[in-house]
């Protein structure tokens, strides 16, 4: 617009020059065409002053919300999918209630009359909206259907609704803590719906570009079929168990997709009144935990890692191990020395201990960094926790790590640890479908291939003959180790009150998906027998993979269980 005007300055200019030489008619024509341009410019220039003063005013005013309904609009967000297309999370309309508190009449009688209607009103609230005298005022954001009808029927004058987006979660609680929460103006504050917003969404939103029909869907890696089976198999387990909290994580080893995990106690999105609640906090990746002796899994593969321990190399178990103030017992100890083997599906905490010595204060931190258990997890979920460990790694330290104790992390980044194990390579996990040749572009290599051999072994045997007995499931060749760690109360650690957890993989031939639960305080399920995690965690384990084990595309094989076939996965 300013070179429109320029040029149209310039073209009159020239015009009235023109007219000097043409007329020839002296200083009083000249004047005129002089006095026309100035005149000109002097209009456009006060034109320009008042929308450029306007522009600096309003750029210096607060939003207002007093405005009418149809200038602040609710933000539409993409359908959330699972793997195979099926809704996880989508927008609905519904109606929102809001005044016109200038064209109210009788505010006192206004109030009543809705309170009538919606008896959790905020009676002293809404009479002062009401008795505001501006323009616009929300009284209640995202009615039912019912509410509105009987709203209308009321006809209070100044009253009126507006149509706005609301999030609603066909599968109520189900992947609650995967997909997250919304706010009231429908914008992600927890899950993946944050993390959708952080990519874009909330910026589009912004400029009110985020429109439905211009939004496309967001696939996750989660299969709503496993999801569901993981869920419900950790709430039965938590009520089972009498445990405090339950959860489990199913995840592709491949590819480092997660394609379930659960929480329990959880919340529902669709009405999230206790989603804050310190019982709801999601355990699988929020939740930093002495994980036990699953960490033996880390500890001999360290060893065997190192090459200074082979599956053949013995350890003295005759005697606990003192040092300090602190004495190291077996929980039901041989009293002996044990091969590698033995250590293993014994669960020995003393040649756990005697592996660590091996390898070194120095070399165990190192590799427990290597396999990412005790760096802070990289997903693209929001709730992730950072582990935590000594500053200062003593012998003291080394010794008690090394059976799961003196350090805390998540059990999803247990389960990834163990992941890598079971096949070499580290691969960060991801809620975002990932094929196997994307995966292998960023993943790196932790461990020997003769370790992974070795710790394959090494699973397959504490499923058969060690503390994972009961999470054998036939015709798919599981594998795995327990892990019973005692918790701290009051400043000391506790006989009787444990967190335990089972982290499985399967098939053991080569090994596709690790399943890994945790039951949080659980109780002995009948009088006279036990609480530890051969008895709940496993399992628990054992009926997920029972129930999904083919969705997941492993076709059983009952004749040959050392050669399980596998079929292609959706």
């Amino acid at each position: 617009m300013k070179t429109l005007l320029a040029k149209f300055l310039r073209r009159r200019a020239a015009a009235g020059a023109a007219g000097i030489v043409v007329e020839g008619a002296g200083k009083s024509t000249g004047g005129k065409a002089r006095n026309r341009v100035v005149m000109t410019m002097a209009v456009f220039l006060s034109i320009y002053c008042a929308i450029a003063g306007r522009l600096v005013y309003l750029g210096t005013q607060e939003p207002d919300d007093s405005g009418p309904p149809g200038a602040r609009i609710t933000a539409a967000r993409p359908d959330i999918l699972d793997r195979n297309g099926e809704v996880l999370a989508t927008d609905i309309k519904t109606a929102s209630l809001f005044a016109e508190p200038r064209r109210i009449v009788d505010a006192d009688e206004a109030t009543e009359k809705l309170a009538s209607v919606l008896p959790d009103l905020d009676y002293e609230q809404t009479y002062r909206k009401l008795k505001s005298g501006t323009g616009f005022v929300w009284l209640r954001r995202q009615l039912s259907p019912k509410q509105q009808s009987d709203i209308m029927k009321l006809g209070i004058p100044g009253i009126g609704f507006r149509t706005e987006n609301r999030r609603f979660y066909p599968g109520g609680e189900t992947a609650s803590h995967i997909l997250g929460l919304v706010n009231i103006d429908n914008q992600g504050i927890a899950g993946m719906e944050k993390y959708i917003d952080e990519q874009g969404l909330a910026d589009l939103q912004a400029t009110g570009l985020a429109t439905a029909k211009d939004l496309e869907p967001v696939k996750l890696s989660i299969d709503l079929r496993v999801q569901y089976i993981v869920r419900d198999e950790i709430a039965q387990g938590m009520e089972r168990y009498h445990a405090i909290a339950a959860g489990a994580v199913v995840l592709n080893i491949k590819t480092g997709e997660v394609l379930a995990m659960a929480s329990v106690p959880d919340f529902d999105p669709n009405n999230p009144y206790n989603a804050n609640d310190k019982d709801r906090l999601n355990r699988m990746s929020a939740g930093l935990y002495e994980m036990g002796s699953t960490f033996k899994s880390f500890t001999t593969a360290m060893a065997l890692d190192s090459g200074k321990v082979t599956l053949d190399s013995r350890f003295d178990a005759m005697r606990p191990i003192t040092i300090g103030r602190q004495t190291i017992h077996d929980f039901h100890g041989k009293n002996r020395v044990l091969s590698v083997p033995e250590v293993f599906i014994y669960s020995s905490n003393i040649g756990s201990a005697r592996e660590a010595e091996v390898v070194g204060i120095d070399g165990h931190r190192e590799f427990l960094h290597r396999l990412g258990v005790l760096e802070r997890m990289q997903t693209e979920l929001p709730e992730v926790a950072k582990p935590t460990e000594p500053r200062v790694w003593k012998q003291v330290n080394s010794i008690t790590i090394a059976f799961g104790h003196g350090v805390s992390t998540t059990p999803l980044q247990t389960a990834v640890g163990c992941a890598a194990l079971m096949n070499g390579y580290l691969i960060e996990p991801t809620f975002l479908p990932r094929t196997q040749e994307q995966a292998m572009a960023v993943a790196k290599k932790v461990v020997k291939d003769s370790t992974v051999e070795g710790l394959r072994y090494l699973y397959k045997l504490n499923a058969e003959k060690g503390s994972g007995r009961r999470a054998l499931v036939p015709g798919y060749r599981v594998g795995g180790k327990t892990g019973t760690a005692e918790k701290v109360v009051n400043g000391r650690y506790s006989n009787d009150t444990r967190f335990n957890a089972f982290v499985a993989a399967f098939p053991m031939d080569d090994p596709q998906y690790i399943v890994l639960s945790i039951v949080d305080e659980p109780k002995p399920e009948k009088p006279g027998m036990g609480a530890t995690a051969g008895s709940n965690a496993a399992p628990i384990v054992a009926n997920i993979i029972r129930r999904s084990a083919a969705m997941l595309g492993v076709k059983p094989d009952f004749g040959h269980e050392d050669k399980p076939t596998l079929v292609a996965y959706p």
